[in-house]
């Protein structure tokens, strides 16, 4: 039986009992032996040591105060990760996805994960803290162009009518709800609300022109025969321009 104690080997035989000092290289070579019949003390090996660097130098070398300061590496390390997401999920534009859910929870808001990206439920939440009275034509204006974009909604007002009419071009359902949200939050009870849809998209027209000569071969007058040629003939077609 051989126990490993610090710096040493202490080797216990049936006829006797032997103490053999240990160098730096031969623990070494005892950290590998022990890596390989524990995969989980050899992953503790690859992670970064930090508080091994705390103790005097004269404790860095002992395997218990390895293992010990391993242990209490990986315990640091999930406490520092666990603090920077506390830290991230305070503000909603780094918030993970369960931050997220608890939010939209709070809101009432209905979200579809597989098909709406963790960005756009970001930009869903942050829309609706942001919708808050008091209210202008420009804050409409300005909110929508923060859900969809510069240049793709215009907003315009029919005072006389009382009619609101937001001309759009989306072809997002999700972001299209949203926008339809935003109006009704936001627009007076008297007012009515008229969508547009402006989808911009390019047609080509080409112009041609051209003229064939048109050859009528009956006449009413009893001398032609049915079937022996054709009502009409066309001529050549000339290309005018």
């Amino acid at each position: 039986m051989t126990w490993f104690m610090g710096f040493s080997v202490y080797q216990i035989n049936d006829s006797q009992s032997t103490f053999y000092p240990v160098d730096k290289l031969a623990q070494d070579n005892i950290l590998r032996f022990l890596g390989n019949l524990y995969p989980s003390a050899q992953k503790q090996e690859k992670q970064e040591k930090i508080l091994i660097h705390y103790l005097p130098s004269y404790y860095r070398d002992i395997l218990d105060f390895v293992e010990l300061t391993n242990t209490e590496d990986t315990e640091v390390m999930a406490l520092t990760k666990t603090k920077q997401r506390v830290f991230d999920n305070a503000f909603v534009s780094t918030s993970d996805t369960q931050a997220i859910t608890r939010r939209e929870r709070l809101l009432g808001i209905q979200a579809n994960a597989q098909e709406e990206t963790i960005d756009f439920r970001r930009l869903r939440i942050l829309n609706r803290y942001q919708t808050k009275p008091p209210f202008t034509l420009n804050y409409l204006q300005q909110q929508l162009d923060f859900l969809v974009g510069q240049g793709r909604t215009r907003a315009e007002i029919d005072a006389q009518h009382f009619i609101l009419t937001i001309t759009t071009a989306i072809d997002d359902a999700s972001l299209f709800k949203e926008v339809h949200h935003t109006i009704e939050r936001i627009k007076p009870a008297n007012v009515t609300y008229q969508q547009n849809t402006a989808l911009q998209d390019r047609v080509v027209v080409n112009e041609s022109l051209s003229t064939k000569a048109i050859t009528w071969n009956y006449k009413l007058d009893g001398s032609w025969k049915v079937g022996e040629k054709p009502f009409i003939s066309m001529g050549t077609e000339v290309v005018v321009k």
